[in-house]
């Protein structure tokens, strides 16, 4: 596993992100990435924007241990319970964060044509300055980040597998983030992001 030491502190400013490249070795990042790949009840929700309804640009599964559903972009998930596999990953990420989630949710990106677009985890039921786990497993994809009212301040970097992003303090009410569309040839993603839910 990670040693606590070994995250890089992104130098940004009005955040605190930290990046974990090598949180879980391959062999046991790959394990993570089949199982969840194959068990997850995967979905797929319409998302309205600017009126115009299309289908969300990647799968979609919540997971939590109560029963709280979770809201954004005019959609409602409902949650599952938490699976042994998610058990054992969020347990492991609890060692290094101090706060203990009670809810992920998933996200399956199938090639470079899925993606998110420009957005902040900032919704009323995650409170203030929310703290966000995110564990990226699969094809690397570059995650951009950039600064609400500072157009100079903005960052790109890769998100590798088994790697780990934690996003805390006041970073969801000054930043905002996305994964972009590539054109580039890239296999599938899976990204867990553990929240809690008040």
């Amino acid at each position: 596993m990670a040693k606590k030491e070994s995250f890089v502190h992104l130098d940004l400013p009005d955040c605190d992100i930290r990046y974990y490249p090598k949180f879980f070795p391959n062999k046991i990042a790959d394990t993570y990435f089949k199982k969840l790949r194959s068990e997850t009840p995967w979905q797929q929700d319409d998302i309205k924007v600017f009126g115009k309804v299309y289908a969300q640009p990647r799968l979609t599964a919540l997971y939590a241990n109560n029963e709280k559903p979770y809201s954004y972009s005019n959609i409602t998930m409902k949650p599952h319970c938490f699976s042994a596999v998610l058990l054992e990953i969020k347990s492991e990420i609890e060692k290094y964060v101090s706060t203990k989630f009670t809810t992920c949710l998933l996200n399956l990106y199938r090639d470079g044509k899925d993606s998110n677009g420009w957005h902040a985890d900032n919704e009323k039921e995650l409170g203030k300055n929310p703290i966000i786990a995110s564990l990226s497993l699969g094809a690397e994809r570059i995650f951009h980040l950039k600064h609400n009212s500072d157009p100079t301040a903005k960052h790109k970097m890769v998100l590798e597998h088994g790697s780990l992003l934690v996003m805390q303090g006041e970073t969801q009410h000054t930043w905002k983030h996305q994964i972009p569309k590539t054109a580039k040839p890239v296999g599938e993603r899976i990204n867990l992001t553990f929240r809690v839910i008040r």
